[in-house]
């Protein structure tokens, strides 16, 4: 491959990258080169707090927060470009990333998709301007992921038209609510709706929790979770309810309506469909988590890639010169394909960014219920690849850095620190897979459910056949394609995905045996149901990436994207090549044919490193690090909020 101008290169990579909200991405740097709002590791807590306080009033002041609203409120109905520009903040301090996604996305974001006229008329533009700091009081100690069994209970009293919020105990105290401990005025509370001795599922509140001077209101108990791991500048805490009283309005009602006389009515029919057509309006936290998990990744790959390409480590005994690290085909190994599958997860980003905007604008129509249920699937799925492979990859970048990666002043210690719960929160990453598992099985059961009998016939004969094909190794036609070609590379995933579906179908069928042990079987088979939801994301990411370079109109960064989007999916091939030589679609010999071909990539690859790096465009103050020959401590003392920091201290 010749070498095109790195300059031109990464600037037409960013290009390829910025998508359909380039404009977005680029006001948001332009305001971030600005404001430098990185983590200090030396503030106390109370000071990282009001830092990041300082950072919420800047985007609050800049306007951005209005993007996602509907016009009614001022805002351009913008919800993909919202959800882009508050990734984008990930760049940064990572604990103002979820400060603001828990004010304007969770808090606002229930207010606007669950309430009604009269809740955005009275509540959004306080909560749009910051006048009105807020909660989304989900979580509870006892039950964070298994939102349908809440213990917290919102009772209608019909003489008082009010509603009593209770904790009934220790395991229903709402836990971990960012706001909570400090700031927060009012939370969106989730509990279980009772009206006239009827328990109507989990629907939210708006239940005031302090005073205008930040005094906790009567019945309600507020405790701070204290230091944590990361993410310390956001102040997380654990409310307690005693029957306090809220009026019937602040019943979030879009999906369930309480009469002052406490009869019940909704516009859904059935309370399952009802609590997850709620829930997934809140999609959007989930989306936003998986891409601020990829903004602080590429930041970590930039500052490895960058100090690889410096720091010099032993002799080329042919010419006597030190070698810089990204010479070394381990060190590319390192970082190369982790750099390739973070291209392909932001173009999979890309994609869910454009599929939520396109279902959930404000003043679009109510999308149907398919599209919605693939959107939070794919939601689901792409959070907890992408979480996973944050977690993994900044650890790596890390390592890469050695001694230097460890020091505070070079960021990377910090990023490890504060994105280390994104694979737990807004959805533990194993019980998102295990949704993903769950609709697939659905689909794959209707897709059989519309056959006739003869075809389902057929389709049984067709899975004995698959049995024997494994059997006898005639799956091996498949290994003889070319690895480079992106079509047996997907041919490849897609087989995978396939065969473990089918494979998992026919475990579950288990479950439908007159006396069958529904919970054992499920259980048993929870890591043949994990592997086919990782199959399936691994597919989707792959065909994003593919026409993402498809669609690339520059041909040196389209040369160098399709080489990155052949390491990423063989690298993902090579990491389950057990598994592909065990049924049958690798050979031994392509297997390690398929290791050559990583090598090689890597090699092909390596001129590029610096570029692709920079192609991710983030603006280079928000890359201070001593160890790259950047004068931290200057940068900090010539910082703007340097006055700020000294009045808190």
């Amino acid at each position: 491959m010749s070498a095109p101008d790195a300059t031109a290169l990464a600037t037409a990579l960013r290009r390829a990258l910025d998508g359909r909200w380039a404009e977005v991405r680029q006001e948001v740097r332009a305001q971030l080169g600005e404001q430098r709002l990185l983590p200090d590791p030396d503030l106390t807590t109370e000071q990282h707090r009001d830092r990041v306080a300082h950072g919420m009033r800047l985007i609050a002041d800049s306007g951005r927060p209005r993007t996602g609203f509907d016009e009614a409120r001022g805002g351009r109905g913008d919800v993909g470009g919202v959800v882009t520009g508050f990734q984008m903040l990930g760049y940064g301090d990572l604990s103002l990333l979820v400060k603001a996604g828990v004010q304007w996305g969770l808090f606002g974001g229930a207010v606007q998709a669950l309430g009604t006229e009269r809740h955005h008329a009275r509540y959004l533009e306080q909560i749009i301007t910051g006048a009105l700091p807020g909660c989304f009081a989900m979580t509870e100690t006892g039950h964070g992921s298994d939102v349908a069994n809440l213990r917290t209970t919102a009772t209608y009293d019909p003489d008082a038209g009010e509603f009593v919020v209770h904790t009934p105990d220790a395991a229903a105290r709402k836990d971990y609510i960012g706001n909570a401990a400090r700031d927060g005025r009012l939370a969106v509370v989730f509990a279980q709706l009772v009206t006239r001795g009827e328990n109507h599922g989990v629907h939210a509140l708006l239940v005031p929790i302090r005073d205008g001077a930040g005094a906790a209101l009567p019945g309600v108990t507020i405790s701070d979770c204290g230091r944590k791991a990361g993410l310390n500048g956001v102040d997380n805490g654990r409310i307690v309810f005693d029957s306090v009283r809220v009026p019937r309005e602040n019943l979030l009602d879009r999906y369930g309506q309480v009469a002052a006389d406490g009869t019940y009515s909704s516009p859904i029919t059935g309370g399952t469909r009802r609590f997850f057509t709620m829930l997934g309006t809140l999609v959007r936290g989930r989306i936003s988590v998986a891409g601020g998990a990829g903004a602080a990744t590429q930041k970590a790959l930039a500052l490895a890639v960058r100090y690889g390409e410096l720091r010099r480590q032993f002799t080329d005994p042919t010419t006597g010169d030190e070698v810089v690290l990204l010479d070394y085909l381990v060190h590319q190994r390192k970082l190369l394909p982790a750099l390739a599958t973070t291209y392909a997860l932001q173009f999979a980003q890309e994609d869910l960014v454009e599929r939520m905007h396109d279902l959930q604008a404000p003043d679009g129509d109510q999308p149907d219920e398919a599209a919605q249920r693939d959107l939070e699937t794919r939601a689901a799925g792409i959070k907890a690849v992408g979480t996973w492979h944050a977690t993994a990859t900044i650890q790596t970048c890390r390592e890469a850095c050695g001694g230097a990666g460890y020091l505070a002043e070079n960021q990377l210690p910090q990023l490890k620190a504060d994105t280390d719960v994104f694979t737990t929160f807004e959805g533990d990453n194993t019980v998102l897979l295990q949704l993903v598992a769950k609709t697939l099985l659905s689909d794959y059961a209707r897709r059989v459910g519309r056959l006739d009998p003869v075809r389902k016939v057929g389709f049984a004969a067709g899975l004995a056949v698959d049995t024997v094909a494994e059997r006898t190794g005639l799956r091996t036609l498949l290994s003889r394609g070319d690895l480079r070609e992106r079509a047996h590379q997907r041919r490849l995933l897609r087989a995978c995905e396939e065969h473990l579906l089918a494979g998992a179908a026919r475990r579950m069928r288990k479950a439908l045996a007159p006396g069958a042990d529904r919970f054992a079987v499920f259980n048993g088979a929870q890591d043949h149901l994990l592997q086919a939801a990782r199959a399936y994301v691994d597919r989707l990411v792959l065909d994003a990436f593919a026409a993402a370079v498809e669609r690339t109109e520059d041909p040196a960064a389209r040369a160098v994207l399709d080489r990155l989007c052949s390491l990423h999916a063989l690298t993902r091939l090579e990491a389950d090549r057990a598994w592909f030589v065990e049924h049958g679609y690798l050979t031994a010999g392509r297997a390690k044919t398929l290791t050559t071909a990583v090598n090689a990539l890597c090699a092909e690859l390596r001129p590029h490193a610096g570029a692709l790096v920079d192609g991710f465009g983030i603006p280079e103050p928000w890359l201070a690090a001593a160890m790259l020959g950047a004068d931290a401590e200057a940068q900090r003392d010539g910082d703007a909020l340097a006055d700020d920091l000294a009045a808190v201290g």
